[in-house]
């Protein structure tokens, strides 16, 4: 079954994607990464994703209306250890303060998370002067459980480097595990009360077929890329993802924030581009997808545009699948 309800655009002007959406002081806002021409071909390492800068974005009404620009809350040239490519981003708030979680390579090209700081979701936000410790990959993502305390998920494979990192150690030749094998996880860990470190080490976020056995690293129609996102609805658990080379966003459930997960199914169809990176919040008693497609650059996989749907849920919790190419 797919969902009647079509997607609509939130802004015109610029390129934006990859939207992570929080309702805050009673309002929806949008962190998402900032789509630019960096003049770099295409290939399947990223190198074209050159982003430079992020916008923050509010929505009064999710079903009418563009949402409003804030402007550049952080540029690359105030992060002292970034080198490049300052890709998708997350902000949690605690105690009125706004934390930034960010992607960006250090002078070496290797990913790590950095941290910015703002008195408000707007910005500006002021980055610290050295990535989080121990930190690496993409996609960070922020989920508040009902106690207040706060978990940090991320990770992303081939342009990610997550596959880099299996050993625990940086390994620029790390490949993907063979097609037979588990495949490669998103990685969690619960903040530190000060929100600038993991409190824990590390654990892998484990999504299992419906057998109870992990998904393989050949099943690209259900295993983690990248673009973790975590939500709870009704006691459950929904780990939400993108399967990257397979152009699916697809969900699985459990019982507590690190899972494991078993996988349930398709949020979002393919759209008009390569990618597909998201978040799905609740406002004022409806549940809305945020996502991006390239349809109007024509296609430039590069050059997205964010959107918003809502989206909604069967009886046994489950989630109606969304028409990706629907306009």
């Amino acid at each position: 079954m797919i969902m009647e309800k079509k997607p609509r655009y939130l802004i015109d002007g610029i390129y934006t994607a990859d939207p992570r959406a929080h309702v805050y002081n009673g309002k929806l806002y949008i962190f998402p990464s900032h789509d630019i021409i960096s003049g770099i071909p295409e290939n399947d390492l990223g190198d074209h994703f050159d982003m430079r800068d992020f916008h923050v974005y509010s929505l009064d009404d999710p079903d009418n209306g563009l949402a409003t620009d804030h402007g550049v809350a952080l540029d690359i040239k105030d992060v002292p250890w970034a080198g490049r490519q300052m890709w998708s981003n997350d902000v949690a708030e605690k105690d009125g303060k706004y934390y930034m979680y960010f992607p960006v390579k250090d002078k070496q090209d290797i990913f790590h998370l950095g941290i910015a700081i703002a008195d408000q979701p707007e910005g500006p936000y002021l980055s610290l002067p050295e990535p989080m410790k121990g930190s690496f990959s993409i996609d960070p993502s922020v989920y508040k459980e009902d106690d207040g305390s706060q978990y940090i998920y991320w990770g992303g494979i081939w342009g990610g480097q997550l596959q880099r990192w299996q050993t625990g150690e940086y390994d620029p030749n790390g490949s993907e595990p063979a097609d037979d094998q588990p495949a490669i996880c998103a990685k969690v860990a619960r903040l530190s009360d000060n929100m600038l470190d993991y409190a824990e080490t590390p654990k892998d976020v484990v999504i299992l077929d419906p057998k109870g056995k992990p998904l393989t690293a050949g099943d690209h129609n259900r295993r983690f890329f990248e673009a973790p996102w975590m939500f709870k609805r009704e006691g459950k658990y929904y780990f939400t993802y993108s399967t990257g080379n397979t152009h699916l966003l697809c969900y699985a459930i459990g019982d507590n924030p690190y899972g494991p997960f078993t996988y349930a199914g398709v949020i979002l169809t393919p759209v008009v581009g390569w990618t597909t990176h998201h978040s799905i919040v609740e406002f004022k008693g409806k549940w809305y997808l945020f996502h991006h497609d390239s349809r109007p650059s024509g296609g430039r996989t590069w050059l997205r545009s964010m959107k918003i749907v809502e989206i909604e849920f069967r009886e046994d919790g489950s989630i109606i699948t969304v028409d990706g190419m629907a306009e």
